[in-house]
């Protein structure tokens, strides 16, 4: 097993890339690149191993249901349920934006905190 290396301008991961019968290591976030020595052993792999650990990716366009219900009357229908989220647009150092959309028409609507 291979140890990962690091940029050491901006410590993000190295990713290699075969550069004919060379192998460059390239920080996806800066740019900077890193001759690796043939003798180093280095190998690419693209083998990858499940962890213990889930992980749900949620699309909120196709899959509402999942997003947690709260009782929020609607300013179009006027129903009383709809789905809700919570998401940071504007700076960090502001409370986040309380999205909701409506769990009978639809309507997408923001509460601001």
């Amino acid at each position: 097993m291979h140890i990962p290396e690091f940029c050491e301008k901006c410590g993000s991961l190295l990713m290699p890339q075969k550069g004919g019968k060379t192998t460059i290591l390239v920080c996806r976030k800066c740019g900077r690149r890193r001759l690796v020595k043939q003798k180093s052993g280095f190998n690419i792999s693209t083998h990858s191993e499940k962890t213990g650990a889930n992980a749900v990716v949620v699309d909120r366009k196709s899959a509402v249901e999942v997003l947690p219900k709260t009782t929020q009357q609607c300013p179009k229908c006027e129903h009383t349920e709809a789905f809700w989220w919570m998401q940071q647009t504007r700076g960090a150092d502001e409370a986040p934006t309380r999205f909701y959309k409506c769990a009978k028409c639809g309507h997408i609507w923001r509460e601001y905190e």
